[in-house]
């Protein structure tokens, strides 16, 4: 799912990256991005277009379809919940560990800036 989301991202915010620039980007290898490409165009969230106009008759851009930009949106606010709900334990956990060690020697530890 993160992967998707990240793909979905990218591409909306470059559609000229090919798919090693996109593999660099993500950090993960480039037959993982071509699979993970394939798999969005099959779900139609992305079309394939060719440069018709580019000496490099290789050429793509990739572009989001209103399903992916659907999509991307479903999953960006999913991505949203979890890191509120991870944000909120975190800051839990925090406030645990000021008590633990007293809240005068975290100040001092850690003074605000």
């Amino acid at each position: 799912m993160e992967i998707r989301h990240k793909v979905l991202k990218l591409i909306s915010e470059n559609p000229n990256l090919t798919q090693r620039e996109l593999s660099e980007k993500l950090g993960v290898s480039l037959g993982k991005t071509n699979y993970c490409l394939s798999a969005l165009i099959h779900k139609g969230y992305v079309k394939m277009k060719n440069l018709k106009n580019s000496n490099n008759k290789k050429a793509y851009i990739y572009v989001l379809t209103p399903a992916g930009i659907e999509q991307r949106l479903s999953l960006t606010l999913e991505f949203l919940k979890i890191k509120m709900r991870e944000y909120e334990n975190i800051r839990v956990e925090i406030e645990n560990l000021k008590q633990d060690v007293g809240q005068n020697f975290f100040e001092r530890l850690v003074p605000e800036e």
